[in-house]
């Protein structure tokens, strides 16, 4: 009997996830799109590696240092994936640096330049001059380093050069020092409109006014990384916000894991800043170019090149949101599935505000994970706490990068006088989802918002997402119990229509993956997720490709699942979608179950399935169903941006068709365009016949 747990029938997760960000790096590369556009990705590359250092990288050498052996299903020890990490990062490095100067060298052709100092005329040095007088020279930190000056430390992130300098009185004492650009900096300045100077050269050259008395030999530019996973042991304290509070500084001072230098940095250089930062030799990257791909952000953003990024479109409130209606009068007829960014998130953050003024409405129940700043959400909940109303909210302060944010906003909803949830102890609450109660005629009605993604409007105009939004009694009885155990004390939660993790969602999904097991050839699954890790529904889904069950997988980020391997997984195929928009849903079909179709907060992740609260959610109306299901077809159908992943974890662009190129995010922003275009004219027929189906038939 074939062994399935195999370590050869297992990709490793953190190679995985590089070849994830991989795909990033190919959309930068990919000429077919504008120029903006493509170093646009070039910076949300360096921003995931960046996050991929600081967690996955450190925590990998924490097991090391602690001697964990094994790791996962591929068995891989922590050092010989550190091994293989480095080694991949290091090759990768050089298509990296040469997809950023083809870019830049091509945008000069558009008006806009990334120069240094000596590119530039003597007019524009004597303003560059001007400008670090008085930008740059109040708020720089020179750094002596001596044996009475000791080496400082340097935040997570820190940017700044290194440089060695010579005595002007006495020629044969040289120094070393540093000087460290603080964040509160520009990473360029913007000398007209497109032209851009890189900082660290303009420092360079004010160096002997930073260190007066000194000559300047030589300089590199430098950034260091750092440990970011905060360990919080919440029986340590009884305020748990102090100890997180407290966990955000230590944040800036974890163990240093990268070091990358400049293209002027020589070996000289490197052993004096290691000596005194000791960071292992292959974790040390030197660069060809400019430090700091996530700066590239401030270039893209540039509103006069606006049309060198892909043509924006503008979320649209479809009906029946397009009307004056109210909406708790529109949950009553109907429930309603959005498919977020083509359709407004505005319905969502409608229902919140409407809520918080209604003189109907008693209470307002949510969970908030990443709410984003200046949050409309979050003010209605304000609003409505301050009116009276009930407010209980779910703030999860664990929400990875977004503590400090999130942090803000729970005080200011407790000083509201809303009751605020910090997180339950020892899980993480990854679930969507609002609840409201209102009076009508004489009795209480619920209505309810479930989703795939975090109640923030900025980001929602840029994941795709699902929001499925019900009046339906079975569902909104169980967000009533799924509340009370957010504010109760029960550990072991249970829902009779929805789904809840840590017990109930893992044992749902492999029940039902085993369903179609059983209807072997007559079995189908498509299933749409971030990340697929977790063994026992890899295995499950082996099992079921083993009967014949029909298997898509859309997986956009890591898949430890090997497709196509012969008895085990040939009729799997997975694919990952990388465009316009960052894919987010985790929405599931099963041709042989009742429901057919679910949407959740989960990943099929352990951390999601067994070390989260997360909610599962069965769509119960056929419309909704039906929609989901054509979004699902058209993803599997699509041949331009979508990967698809082979049986040695490497990924093949899928070939688009000599007749039809499928972009499902091109054709569903057309689709939602059409209906908008048909309902100002008041076709009624040609709108009810757009919304049965959601694309253009192959």
């Amino acid at each position: 009997m074939l062994n399935l747990k195999n370590p050869d029938l297992y990709n490793n997760r953190e190679l995985s996830w590089l070849q994830f960000n991989t795909r990033v790096l190919k959309q930068a590369q990919d000429e077919s799109l504008p120029l903006l556009e493509r170093l646009k990705f070039l910076a949300i590359y360096g921003t995931n590696l960046d996050e991929f250092y600081m967690i996955r990288v450190a925590g990998l050498k924490k097991l090391f240092s602690v001697g964990v052996i094994v790791s996962g299903a591929d068995k891989l020890t922590p050092l010989e994936q550190l091994k293989e990490i480095r080694k991949y990062l290091h090759q990768e490095q050089k298509v990296v640096e040469h997809c950023m100067v083809s870019i830049l060298k091509n945008l000069e052709a558009e008006g806009i330049s990334v120069k240094s100092y000596d590119d530039v005329n003597q007019n524009e040095k004597n303003r560059l001059t001007k400008y670090f007088k008085e930008n740059i020279y109040p708020v720089i930190i020179p750094i002596a380093i001596d044996f009475t000056h000791p080496f400082p430390h340097l935040n997570n992130l820190s940017f700044g050069l290194i440089v060695k300098l010579i005595d002007n009185d006495d020629s044969s004492i040289e120094r070393f020092g540093i000087i460290r650009v603080p964040r509160v900096l520009s990473r360029f300045i913007e000398l007209d409109s497109g032209i851009y100077v890189t900082i660290e050269s303009l420092v360079a050259q004010h160096v002997e006014d930073l260190f007066p008395g000194y000559t300047l030999i030589k300089y590199a530019s430098f950034r260091v990384t750092r440990n970011a996973d905060m360990e919080i042991q919440e029986e340590e304290a009884d305020d748990f916000m102090e100890i997180l509070e407290e966990g955000l500084k230590l944040r800036r001072k974890g163990e240093m894991v990268r070091l990358e230098i400049g293209s002027n940095g020589d070996e000289e250089i490197i052993n004096f800043f290691n000596r005194h930062t000791n960071v292992f030799v292959d974790d040390i990257y030197e660069f060809n170019i400019f430090l700091n791909l996530s700066s590239l952000w401030q270039i893209v953003s540039n509103k006069n090149f606006a049309h060198l990024l892909s043509a924006p479109f503008k979320p649209k409130s479809l009906p029946p949101f397009d009307s004056n209606e109210n909406i708790f009068s529109i949950l009553e007829k109907q429930d309603i599935l959005l498919y977020h960014p083509y359709e407004s998130f505005e319905p969502v953050v409608k229902l919140i505000q409407s809520a918080s003024i209604d003189p109907d409405v008693v209470s307002i129940k949510m969970t908030l994970y990443r709410s984003g700043t200046n949050s409309p959400i979050v003010h209605a909940l304000m609003n409505a706490s301050e009116a009276g109303k009930q407010v209980t909210v779910m703030v999860e302060l664990k929400a990875r990068f977004d503590e400090e944010n999130n942090l803000i906003w729970a005080k200011a909803l407790e000083q509201a006088g809303a009751h605020v949830i910090y997180g339950i102890k020892g899980f993480k609450v990854h679930a969507k989802a609002a609840l409201i109660t209102r009076r009508k005629n004489g009795k209480l009605k619920q209505y309810a918002h479930v989703g795939t993604g975090n109640y923030n409007p900025a980001t929602a105009k840029i994941y795709t997402d699902l929001s499925y939004l019900t009046s339906k009694d079975e569902i909104t009885n169980d967000l009533t119990r799924f509340f009370h155990f957010l504010t109760g004390f029960s550990k072991k939660g249970k829902l009779d229509e929805l789904y809840m993790s840590p017990s109930q969602i893992k044992p749902k999904i492999l029940s039902l993956i085993n369903n179609e097991t059983r209807k072997g050839k007559d079995g189908e699954i498509i299933a749409k997720i971030n990340s697929l890790v977790d063994e026992d529904v890899i295995r499950a889904l082996y099992k079921a490709s083993q009967a014949g069950v029909k298997i898509n997988l859309i997986v956009r980020g890591i898949c430890c699942l090997k497709p196509n391997i012969k008895g085990v997984s040939e009729n799997i195929r997975v694919i990952s979608i990388l465009g316009k928009y960052l894919e987010h849903p985790r929405t599931f079909y099963f041709k042989n179950d009742e429901k057919e179709v679910y949407i959740s907060s989960a990943d099929w992740m352990p951390r999601n399935l067994v070390r989260r609260i997360e909610l599962l959610t069965g769509i119960k109306d056929k419309a909704s169903r039906d929609k989901v299901k054509q979004i699902l077809k058209l993803q599997c159908s699509d041949n331009n941006l979508a990967h698809e992943l082979q049986s040695d974890g490497s990924y093949i662009k899928v070939k688009k068709a000599e007749n039809k190129s499928i972009n499902n995010h091109k054709l569903l922003e057309d689709f939602v365009n059409r209906i908008v275009k048909a309902t100002k004219k008041s076709d009624v027929i040609e709108v009810s016949k757009l919304a049965s189906r959601l694309f253009i038939e192959s």
